[in-house]
């Protein structure tokens, strides 16, 4: 399965690389900038002489070439990496049938999210329509950790079931976040609480403006992921494996970075890169994250000898 690995390694590099993009997209306001789908403009491949040609379209080139770029990765490379994986694992189906079921999931996932992107565009790039897609994308993403892992060693230290709960309750937290952030960015809330870690100069604001509604809602989702997370390591640490204490000693430190960034959003009055490396820094947290759910999901559950308790009975009359 070194093969497999590998093929999902790069998969996984490519669509991180393709979410980051699509923050880009967004921030820029570049998400309108090819009107049509799955063409820009009528055309597959739009050079400067064809951009210049339309007249004034309200876009720059270079606005045009973030969203191209982005249909482009998601086309030309994503998908066929998809396709090669679901290949691979029915060439392998008599000895792991279970890859796939995950690679179809996969390549479902993969054809939900072309047909979102282009929702995103006749829906004009609505707040919900964005953050379905960026939360359809984390999902799928999730799901080639999973299948990274089953390809994989698999843990063989046991596990008990409350930190299997934990990282499955932190890791909807997680993606809810993510999603409502989707929704701060676009529905232009990211300023709506303009200070940090208050909102406005208070913990508990009025509700009553739609948009602090939104954003506060966000940092109180992402601030009951930082709770969870603290007790996932806390569940996860006493009986994981060397694999799983790496993985769960890069959690805290990279939302520490994210709550560093997510402040910086708002401190330097959101300007485009900082909005981008606060996706960046959240996927890789959510990507983390997905890999210490899988990780636990794949470890055995602890057992107890049937004569476990007389044994030790035994001992202590002797």
């Amino acid at each position: 399965m070194t093969a497999m690995r590998w093929l999902l390694a790069v998969t996984l590099v490519s669509t991180y690389g393709l979410i980051v993009l699509g923050a880009w997209v967004r921030s820029t306001e570049s998400g309108l900038s090819c009107p049509d789908w799955p063409t820009c403009y009528g055309y597959w491949v739009i050079t400067p002489a064809k951009f210049a040609a339309l007249g004034d379209t309200g876009y720059t080139y270079f606005q045009v070439m973030l969203e191209w770029v982005h249909r482009a990765i998601a086309g030309l490379v994503v998908g066929p990496l998809v396709l090669a994986a679901l290949a691979l694992s029915l060439w392998h189906r008599q000895r792991r049938p279970d890859l796939v079921s995950w690679t179809v999931l996969l390549l479902v996932l993969l054809l939900i999210q072309a047909k979102l992107g282009g929702i995103t565009v006749f829906d004009a790039n609505s707040p919900w329509s964005v953050a379905l897609h960026l939360g359809n994308a984390l999902v799928l993403f999730a799901v080639m950790v999973k299948l990274y892992v089953a390809a994989g060693p698999q843990p063989q230290r046991p596990v008990g079931e409350a930190p299997r709960l934990l990282a499955a309750a932190t890791w909807v937290a997680l993606l809810m976040t993510m999603i409502t952030a989707a929704v701060t960015a676009k529905s232009g809330a990211s300023l709506a609480c303009a200070t940090w870690p208050s909102c406005n100069g208070e913990w508990l604001p009025s509700l009553d403006d739609p948009y602090v509604r939104v954003h506060f809602f966000h940092r109180a989702l992402a601030a009951i992921s930082g709770v969870l997370l603290l007790l996932l390591f806390w569940a996860a640490w006493r009986q994981g494996d060397a694999r799983l204490r790496q993985a769960l000693l890069v959690l805290p430190a990279l939302f520490v970075i994210q709550v560093i960034w997510g402040a910086l959003v708002i401190v330097l009055y959101v300007p485009v890169w900082t909005a981008v490396v606060h996706q960046a820094t959240g996927v890789a947290l959510f990507t983390v994250l997905s890999y210490v759910l899988c990780l636990l999901q794949a470890a055995p559950k602890p057992t107890l000898a049937p004569d476990g308790p007389h044994v030790g009975l035994r001992h202590a009359g002797a």
